[in-house]
């Protein structure tokens, strides 16, 4: 039986998980998460290293069953020879040789990925973009990035960097975003809707009051100002249609670039589509070319908060790094 082991690297929490992929379908048969906040790359990895052989001997699978191991983390890093080199929310790992280590451990192989080509890699095999030849998947979480599936291989450029639209600047003042202000990262990111909205009320840019969203929470954040748009309160729906119109000009701007057959995006779309799809929709229909807009579906992400799960496995399934083609996939999860 082919088991594989995912880990996602992330500087709030990282987490493992053992999947088991056969004839197509991909199921998590157990994971485990802890917070990495302020640890060193060596002693994350020793944690890493004691829970996924926890998990194998928890499922009762043998050291020889196991086939691989795929890594997601943010960037930026080296896929070709898996390599971290310094992310902004791991400032420790610069140069951490991840998957040499992870290797040497395990006796597999195992493979590099930057989390948003893993998760386009994850929703093109066992999500939304099945059946796709050309899909794009975008984070729209903590931050804003896209992965690329074009002409059935995973793209990444000339030194992987393909992709990177959260550093695109939508207009020259705005939310900062990617060290960048009016970025669509600081547009189209949990961190960038909140900006925007204390931005907004500090310069009082919308006429409506943010009375509701001061009174709900200490704190502004994107899911408090999602939650009450909606529920119709104006100033947090003048703050998501904006957000949203932003959104809508870059898929414009891909569709127009790259014909895709999907976009497909997650995190805080794929929970709030009602919020932003209407705009979206609008924007694409006044900015794109109408037949690569009639081509191309817009798509909530298929496999909601278990993305980070199965975008990991699905590295190690594919083995990244090697270049191997991925025409002719399309295969499903099972619960």
């Amino acid at each position: 039986m082919p088991y594989y082991a995912g880990i996602d690297l992330g500087g709030t929490k990282s987490a493992a998980c053992i999947a088991e992929i056969r004839g197509g379908d991909i199921r998590i048969l157990k994971k485990s998460k802890f917070p990495t906040i302020d640890h060193s790359p060596q002693s994350t990895l020793l944690t890493l290293n004691s829970l996924l052989r926890s998990l194998l001997s928890d499922c009762g699978i043998e050291s020889g069953n196991l086939k691989a191991i795929g890594i997601s983390c943010g960037g930026p890093l080296d896929a070709a020879r898996g390599v971290i080199l310094s992310p902004p929310n791991l400032p420790a790992w610069d140069h951490i040789q991840v998957c040499r280590w992870f290797s040497e451990e395990f006796k597999v192989p195992a493979y590099l990925e930057n989390d948003a080509n893993a998760c386009a890699l994850a929703e093109w095999q066992f999500g939304a973009g099945v059946g796709t030849q050309n899909m794009i998947f975008l984070t729209f979480g903590t931050g804003f990035g896209a992965g690329l599936i074009l002409g059935g291989r995973l793209y990444g450029g000339s030194c992987g960097l393909a992709g990177e639209i959260g550093h695109v600047r939508a207009e020259q003042t705005g939310p900062v975003g990617y060290g960048k202000e009016g970025s669509y990262e600081g547009f189209c990111s949990g961190g960038g809707i909140a900006r925007f909205a204390r931005d907004a009320i500090e310069k009082q840019l919308f006429h409506e009051s943010p009375r509701q969203l001061l009174a709900a929470s200490e704190e502004i954040n994107a899911k408090e100002i999602c939650r009450l748009a909606d529920k119709g309160d104006p100033f947090c729906l003048h703050i998501i249609n904006v957000c949203a119109a932003k959104l809508g000009q870059c898929l414009a701007m891909l569709i127009d670039l790259l014909n895709p057959d999907a976009i497909v995006i997650g995190s805080i779309y794929e929970r709030n589509v009602d919020l932003f799809l209407p705009t979206i929709e609008q924007t694409i229909a006044r900015e794109a070319l109408p037949a690569s807009a009639a081509r191309c579906r817009i798509l909530p992400s298929a496999l909601g908060d278990g993305i980070g799960d199965y975008a990991a496995a699905a590295v190690g399934y594919m083995g990244l790094g090697n270049g191997q083609d991925l025409v002719g996939s399309g295969n499903h999860i099972s619960n």
